[in-house]
This record gives C-alpha cells, sequence and structure tokens, in this order.
C-alpha cells in the first residue's frame, strides 16, 4: 500500500506593517474617517495626522469594528476605514455579522494579521496561521473579501479596493515586530473627543 502524497503549501508572505499603513495613509481622502488600535495606531501616529482620524487609544480590544460601523451608518458620505489587529478582530467575531448584516456600503475593515498581541509582549494570538480570516468574513456575510501578502500588491490594490463599494473586508499577512513598546494616548480623550466631532460637523 503507497501513502497518500501531499502537495507542499507555499510559504506564506508578510509585509512590514508600517509600509502596509502608509499605504492606507497616503491612498485615504481628507473626506475619510480613519479609526485605528493598538498596533496599527501606534504606526499611525508615525505619520502626518488628519482631523478625521480617531486613534483608539487607550482602548477596549475589539471595539473598533462596531465604532466603525456605527459612524460607517451616521455618516453615509464619507468613507470610514478601520484598523484592526487580529487579536482584537478574535476579540469581536460577532462584528463582523453585523457589518454584513448592516451592509453599510463606506466602510472598509483592515485586519493587520500578526499572529500575536504585539502591544502586550508579542504573545501569541490563538489560532495563530491557523485562522483564516477572510474565510470568518466571508462566512458572516461579506462579499467583498480580500487578503494580501505582498506589499507591492498591496501598494497597488489600495486605492481600489477601499473605493469600490462595502462593506470591505481586507485582510494583510503583516510581519511581526518584537520589543516595541505599546501605543500611548496622544493627548486628553475629552479633548480629542472634542476635536472630532467638530471635525465630523465640519
Amino acid at each position: 500500500m503507497t501513502s497518500p502524497t501531499t502537495t507542499p503549501t507555499a510559504p506564506r508572505t508578510h509585509m512590514p506593517a508600517k509600509d502596509a499603513l502608509a499605504a492606507v495613509h497616503a491612498a485615504r481622502d481628507p473626506r475619510d474617517i480613519v479609526i485605528t488600535t493598538m498596533t496599527p495606531a501606534r504606526d499611525w501616529m508615525l505619520l502626518p495626522q488628519q482631523p478625521l482620524d480617531l486613534v483608539l487609544v487607550p482602548s477596549a480590544m475589539g471595539s473598533a469594528p462596531p465604532l466603525g460601523l456605527g459612524l460607517a451608518l451616521a455618516q453615509p458620505t464619507r468613507r470610514v476605514i478601520v484598523c484592526n489587529g487580529d487579536g482584537s478582530m478574535l476579540m469581536n467575531l460577532g462584528a463582523l455579522v453585523s457589518i454584513a448584516n448592516a451592509r453599510p456600503a463606506n466602510l472598509v475593515l483592515i485586519v493587520f494579521v500578526n499572529g500575536t498581541y504585539e502591544v502586550t509582549g508579542s504573545q501569541p494570538v490563538p489560532g495563530a496561521g491557523v485562522v483564516d480570516y477572510p474565510a470568518l468574513a466571508r462566512a458572516a456575510g461579506f462579499e467583498s473579501v480580500h487578503a494580501y501578502g505582498s506589499l507591492h500588491e498591496w501598494q497597488s490594490a489600495v486605492r481600489r479596493i477601499i473605493a469600490v463599494p462595502g462593506p470591505t473586508f481586507v485582510a494583510l499577512d503583516v510581519e511581526q515586530v518584537h520589543g516595541q513598546p505599546g501605543p500611548k494616548s496622544p493627548g486628553p480623550a475629552r479633548e480629542r473627543a472634542r476635536q472630532f466631532m467638530q471635525a465630523l460637523r465640519g
């Protein structure tokens, strides 16, 4: 009896998270709302800021997608881009179902997948390397679902991806970065909230 043969799987490629985020920054419109949390928030704060940037630091894990949903429904003429971590996404998978059910055409949810809770010490995320985030999004009801591991391909596609009617889900395989401190609040929360609401009214 011969043993079954298996085809080796091609190794997954990963991109630098900062460069992946910079591509989003370059593609966003000044009228877009961009919500960042955890590692994406830390890296986003190193880039030039816009009045409609909502940096969720400090924040509760899993809170960014439902907040993005609420803003997308309340501000239907603006695009809302949520930059989330894979650990944070696992904390609130139910948000995928809520977003898909509400079907906001102006919402883009980007998950930065690195397999670690980077900002708390790089502990491994459950199911790292096994969880199929695009499959979870499709099962929840998303129709516009994309995945990238190549920085060049992501840079070439990002403007088109965020421009199509959503809700849109994007999984980016990004490199792990160890030893960097977690993000710090960019300022008093009350004042930041006031400024953000004023920008929304404008």
